[in-house]
């Protein structure tokens, strides 16, 4: 007959048991802090396309066919330009870019609101057509994410900043972060050779997004 106490033989596993929720709470702290300092890899593209370009590309050449192959534009600058296609083409959330706010078309609605084109995640090229080069960039993403906004779960964790870019053609593609400073300038060309303002077309390469 053992002489050890039930005492003796629990101590073991409370030990184990001490350890393994001391470790979990480290790893949950841990992952909590990882978190809410990437916040480029776990916003609201994580789960899926908050921001889908091919439906904002959609929406904009939908415009284009009901108003002679022109693409929306207004005086007030491209944020106001934009919410012409809300909510009748598309809601905001598909045309502004990732870590901006989807629903804040609805205020600029309601009170008759210029949008301020620093509220809009993705900058619009005003003034295209459908007959201009194909090859001309009409929307991008105004910051890098992992992947960009077609890009998913835990493939974020490494995959390299990219911003997502619709064409005039109606195709889009991600971008590269390390390859953004060679396409911006080749951009800036496209658009003074189609008759753009030099400085108006640096301008649109130069905005900056939001910090996270």
């Amino acid at each position: 007959m053992s002489s050890e106490s039930p005492t003796t033989e629990a101590a073991p596993q409370r030990r184990w048991l001490n350890r393994w929720l001391f470790a979990s709470i480290v790893t949950a702290v841990a992952c909590g802090v990882y978190i809410r300092t990437h916040p480029l890899v776990f916003n609201e593209s994580f789960f899926s396309h908050a921001h889908c370009m091919p439906q904002a590309l959609g929406a904009l050449n939908q415009y284009a066919v009901e108003h002679f192959g022109k693409f929306p534009t207004h005086t007030n600058g491209y944020g106001d330009a934009l919410l012409l296609l809300v909510p009748e083409y598309t809601p905001w959330s598909i045309l502004t870019g990732p870590g901006y706010d989807a629903a804040a078309d609805k205020q600029w609605k309601q009170i008759a609101a210029n949008v301020p084109e620093s509220e809009c995640g993705r900058v619009y090229v005003q003034g295209l057509t459908t007959s201009k080069n194909p090859e001309i960039a009409m929307l991008f993403d105004k910051i890098p994410t992992p992947g960009g906004d077609h890009c998913h779960l835990l493939t974020r964790l490494w995959t390299p900043l990219k911003r997502e870019v619709g064409f005039v053609r109606g195709d889009f593609r991600a971008v590269r972060e390390s390859k953004w400073p060679e396409f911006a300038k080749n951009q800036i060309e496209l658009l003074v050779k189609d008759g753009f303002d030099r400085a108006a077309a640096e301008a649109l390469y130069a905005e900056k997004g939001k910090v996270p």
